[in-house]
């Protein structure tokens, strides 16, 4: 029987490009697909579950994890720890099942870099251009001038790193980008070095009627 390992989705954007709706989606395509919850040591907000919306979880225990190679990534926001537990990925992965990452490009270089970069696919969605970024970020009526201007210079630093994706895709329509997404996906399970078994059924497909 052919098996394969899960892999390590990484999905990243500047703020409004479309990256948390396309997850989603994704999710909804694949309810196999797990997202990574994050490990926090900032404190719960209302109505936030533990092991749900974030792994809550004091500085020590963090910074423990941390130096036992227990993250993926991390990184010190605001004065909190945030982090990708290793734990529940590796798990996942030997199940066969398929980890996204909603992380910066920052955070997107640390897993590469980590013991299990070999399973990592990474995509970078663009928005088709910055005055259509910034109409996003104001539909959203979220956010005050001063912080929209900040996101969007903060963007330009974030696109500077899209040639270190293996994909980059531009969300001018978000079916259209949807359905290239799920088209990435299925291409990177399907690779002859992700099945695991493949050998062993070849050669015994090869091995038929030999004898006749």
């Amino acid at each position: 029987m052919m098996t394969r390992t899960g892999l390590m989705v990484i999905l990243s954007s500047p703020s409004g490009a479309g990256k948390s709706t396309l997850a989603r989606r994704l999710m909804d395509w694949d309810d196999s697909l797990r997202f990574s919850v994050s490990a926090t040591t900032r404190p719960p907000r209302p109505g936030e579950v533990d092991g749900v919306h974030y792994h809550f979880t004091d500085a020590d225990t963090f910074r423990r994890m941390v130096a036992e190679g227990q993250m993926l990534e991390h990184a010190e926001v605001f004065g909190n720890f945030y982090g990708s537990p290793r734990g529940p990925v590796e798990k996942a992965m030997a199940e066969g099942r398929d980890t996204l990452f909603d992380v910066d490009w920052q955070g997107g270089q640390q897993i590469r870099a980590s013991a299990l970069g070999r399973h990592v696919v990474s995509i970078f969605v663009l928005p088709p251009s910055l005055p259509e970024l910034e109409r996003r970020l104001r539909t959203r009526g979220q956010d005050s001038d001063e912080v929209i201007a900040g996101r969007m210079l903060k963007s330009r630093a974030e696109i500077s790193h899209w040639a270190e994706y293996d994909y980059v895709l531009v969300n001018d329509d978000l079916d259209e980008t949807e359905a290239r997404l799920r088209a990435i996906l299925t291409a990177e399970r399907l690779r002859r070095d992700r099945q695991g078994g493949l050998g062993g059924f070849v050669q015994a497909l090869m091995a038929e009627g030999s004898d006749a």
